[in-house]
């Protein structure tokens, strides 16, 4: 029973990690491997726990800016966030949805699922289109750090 607990809390843990800003599932995926998950069964679940917060992110994001943006001692981080992702977003403000699957698809720091979600509301792409944009990017993403993850575990 204990071995199973240990699984379970693995596989919850991996899921966590991928929802969290920053981290996501470029940070999950590696660490899943490392507790001993097989490459794949990490990747899913990095996956899975990615996209999570996807559809809150995508209609509560732009609410919950206009109103954190009033607090004097936070402006200045959104404002950051805000022109960072806007910077970053040339491809997306050329290409749209083509623009934001490859904006998410690089498994690089502040190009995942979280500032994917802002440059959508930012470059106001609908719900219906952002949302399986964003899932194909992960789904891209994911594939990237199982195939480095994978290569690692069998060199």
């Amino acid at each position: 029973m204990d071995r199973l607990f240990d699984y379970i809390t693995r596989e919850v843990m991996v899921l966590l990690i991928a929802a969290m800003p920053l981290m996501e599932l470029r940070g999950a995926i590696p660490i899943g491997v490392s507790l001993g998950l097989h490459p794949l069964h990490a990747t899913v679940l990095g996956i899975l726990g990615s996209l999570a917060p996807v559809p809150f992110l995508l209609i509560f994001i732009k609410p919950i800016v206009i109103r954190i943006k009033n607090l004097p001692w936070i402006n200045k981080l959104v404002n950051r966030m805000i022109q960072r992702t806007r910077r970053k977003g040339d491809k997306i403000r050329k290409y749209s949805v083509i623009g934001l699957v490859l904006f998410v698809a690089v498994p690089l720091p502040s190009t995942g699922v979280w500032s994917g979600c802002l440059a959508a509301v930012l470059f106001n792409i609908p719900f219906k289109h952002a949302l399986p944009s964003i899932a194909l990017g992960t789904s891209i993403a994911g594939t990237i750090m199982f195939i480095l993850s994978y290569v690692a575990v069998h060199l």
